[in-house]
This record gives C-alpha cells, sequence and structure tokens, in this order.
C-alpha cells in the first residue's frame, strides 16, 4: 500500500518542481554594459526605488499581469498589496515615484528598445529580441 502512495508523492513533487521553471522571469535591459549582471537584491532594490550605480529605469507591467505576479514573488519577496502600500506611503512622503507602469509584455519590450537604460521583467518563455540584454534569472 504504502508504493503507489509513495509514487504519487514523487509524481506531484516532480510536476511541481517542472511547473515551477515554467514560471521562471527575466529581467531584461536596454543597455550597452553588456557583461552587466544583476543580483536579486540589486534587481530588488532599483525596483523598490533605491539608488544604484547604474543609470537604469525600471518599468512595471500591470499589477495583474502574471510575469509581475512572479517578480513580486520570486524577486521582490512581497505581495502587491505589500508594494502598493510602500509606494503609496512613499508617493505621501514625497521621497519616491513607483516604477512607470505599461499594458503588456509587447508593449515594454518596445519601450525598452526605444529607450536606452530602461529595464524591465519579462515570462522567460518571452522571445528576447535583439538590443536587449538579459541581466538576471529567477530560479
Amino acid at each position: 500500500m504504502r508504493w503507489p502512495r509513495l509514487l504519487c508523492i514523487l509524481w506531484l513533487g516532480s510536476a511541481i518542481a517542472l511547473a515551477d521553471t515554467k514560471y521562471e522571469v527575466v529581467v531584461v535591459a536596454n543597455t550597452d554594459l553588456a557583461p552587466l549582471s544583476l543580483s536579486r537584491q540589486e534587481v530588488r532594490s532599483l525596483f523598490m526605488g533605491a539608488a544604484l550605480t547604474y543609470d537604469l529605469t525600471p518599468i512595471n507591467l500591470p499589477p495583474k499581469n502574471h510575469a509581475r505576479i512572479m517578480f513580486n514573488t520570486k524577486v521582490i519577496g512581497l505581495t502587491e498589496s505589500r508594494i502598493q502600500s510602500y509606494w503609496a506611503q512613499m508617493r505621501f512622503t514625497g521621497r519616491k515615484t513607483a516604477p512607470k507602469e505599461l499594458a503588456d509584455e509587447p508593449e515594454v519590450i518596445e519601450y525598452l528598445l526605444t529607450n536606452p537604460g530602461g529595464i524591465s521583467y519579462l515570462s522567460a518563455h518571452t522571445g528576447i529580441p535583439q538590443g536587449l540584454t538579459v541581466l538576471y534569472r529567477s530560479n
């Protein structure tokens, strides 16, 4: 009786692991700093308004976008409501403004290609066009 249960648990675990790779996000930028690679903490800091030594402008997708949900979960480490609360507080105190938001991934790609220094995240399954550099991959 234990073998069927064990096989079911192993199958479920492998299915979850495979599904998790499906939700990987990549952070891409229009930058000529080709060998540049960012850590998770640097990406998090950049999208939460901290100043970095790189001149990059973060761009967000809308809150209901799947890539944004995965980015918030895997990179930022906060829920959308916590992030919105943080930005409301920053706006209220006049310290920072949230990154610009665009409607969807094709619009983000178009914006990045025409704006040097733009940085955003995309689903890992999105085709990355020439002219954009991958700076970070979530695991």
